[in-house]
């Protein structure tokens, strides 16, 4: 495949031998089960059906039985055309939309929870909570301000849950993440020609967070769920590198490098409400604090320029909000159905702070799965979803040097996903 731009993520759980694309708004990653997919991941912080429960409500392990694993894979298919309306490409000239970029990849995810004694559960988490990747055929329109942006994350999610009374759980874990981030852009040698160079950014740091949950079981058909997860701020450090014609611009221009990150917090609060013997009703209304990400600036800190920006990546995020809705249906002892819709807003503000790095936009998820109990203490869940993004305006002005690039993005998502879950 030559021609991309999608949102790639790889989470912890093998460290990179798999590889998915971004489906929730900005660079939050929803498949931290596959289980929830067929509800949108209504329900979320509420349901707790298997393991999983250990990402969205800790709480949640006190509904398990005393030693269950939970596991699953999520194909994600992202469809990205860029629309050309009158950009102006700076000194370093390039044409073209990039075509489709979109692909398809794969994001794992994996659980263990155990109880202690009739009250207290223990388990661990492995996941990808943001991530994302966009590249562009180079030359391209937009060259000047990225070819290439790639963000992993990699979490580890020790948990512990404790059931304070029939009606009352709480939990809490630990999260060790690391993040890691890869921006590639042409830098301009100015001389008697204008010739393009290929810069690279890499940066790294791995820090904690924290997250909480609460369950609260109002009536034997009514549970409520809330769960809190922290921010976790990161000082990077890495390296610019260029690596154009010129080898006095490429040692010049090259240096160590900085930069002060910060990914957001997220709180979710869910209701599962059992209406018959046959559907139970989902709901969950999320949030996220985008806005912990203003702008991003990238110092150098060797060479003759130390100390001073290279770069300002302005993000200008705004705070999130997200709303999901899914139904259960019990087709037969073995047999479930589940639908769901979401509303999933965009982070970002609006045509001139969206950059080519991420034309992400707010998007409707369309759910539907289905689980199966094949023997009494496991389950297999399938699901799929299509996703519909608003078309996205860009008109970022990064002249004169970079450029600017004015058009519309054409987006949409499927995603198709699996999990196995098992009691013993």
């Amino acid at each position: 495949m030559t021609t991309k731009n999608s949102m790639k993520l790889i989470p912890a759980l093998v460290l990179g031998l798999f590889s998915g694309y971004a489906s929730a708004a900005g660079f939050q990653l929803m498949e931290q089960n596959a289980s929830g997919l067929g509800n949108a991941y209504a329900g979320s912080a509420a349901i707790a059906d298997n393991a999983s429960t250990i990402f969205y409500n800790p709480a949640g392990m006190t509904q398990l039985q005393a030693r269950e694993v939970s596991g699953g894979l999520s194909a994600v298919g992202t469809s990205f055309k860029f629309s050309d309306k009158g950009s102006s490409v700076g000194l370093l000239g390039g044409s073209g939309n990039g075509n489709d970029g979109g692909a398809w990849g794969v994001v794992p995810n994996g659980y263990f929870s155990m109880a202690l004694n009739k009250d207290l559960y223990v388990g661990v988490g492995f996941g990808a909570p943001f991530g994302l990747k966009t590249e562009y055929n180079n030359p391209w329109t937009g060259a000047a301000q990225s070819t290439m942006f790639d963000v992993k994350t990699y979490n580890i999610n020790p948990s512990v849950a404790y059931r304070v009374s029939d009606k009352v759980s709480i939990g809490g874990g630990l999260n060790w993440q690391r993040v890691e981030a890869e921006y590639q852009r042409q830098a301009a040698v100015v001389s008697a020609v204008t010739v393009a160079s290929p810069l690279k950014l890499t940066l790294n740091d791995d820090a904690w967070g924290w997250n909480v949950g609460a369950l609260f079981t109002l009536s034997p058909s009514t549970r409520v769920g809330v769960s809190y997860r922290s921010a976790i701020s990161y000082d990077t450090t890495g390296n610019i590198n260029v690596s154009g014609p010129s080898a006095a611009f490429n040692a010049a221009s090259s240096s160590s490098a900085k930069a002060s990150i910060k990914l957001p917090d997220s709180f979710i609060m869910s209701v599962a409400q059992q209406l018959s013997d046959k559907w139970q009703m989902l709901g969950d209304v999320s949030w996220t604090g985008w806005s912990t990400l203003p702008k991003v600036d990238i110092i150098r800190t060797s060479g003759a320029a130390s100390g001073t920006t290279a770069q300002t990546l302005g993000t200008d995020f705004r705070d999130t909000w997200r709303v999901a809705l899914g139904a259960n249906y019990k087709l037969s002892d073995a047999v479930k159905l589940k639908f769901g819709i979401a509303y999933d807003q965009t982070p970002v503000k609006g045509a001139t702070t969206r950059l080519t790095s991420l034309p992400d936009n707010n998007r409707t998820w369309f759910s539907a799965g289905a689980q199966w109990v094949p023997t009494k203490g496991s389950a297999i869940d399938v699901g799929v979803a299509y996703l519909y993004v608003k078309d996205a305006d860009i008109d970022n002005n990064q002249t004169p040097l970079r450029g600017r690039v004015t058009g519309t993005y054409s987006d949409s998502a499927w995603i198709l996903g699996g999990q196995y879950s098992m009691a013993f």
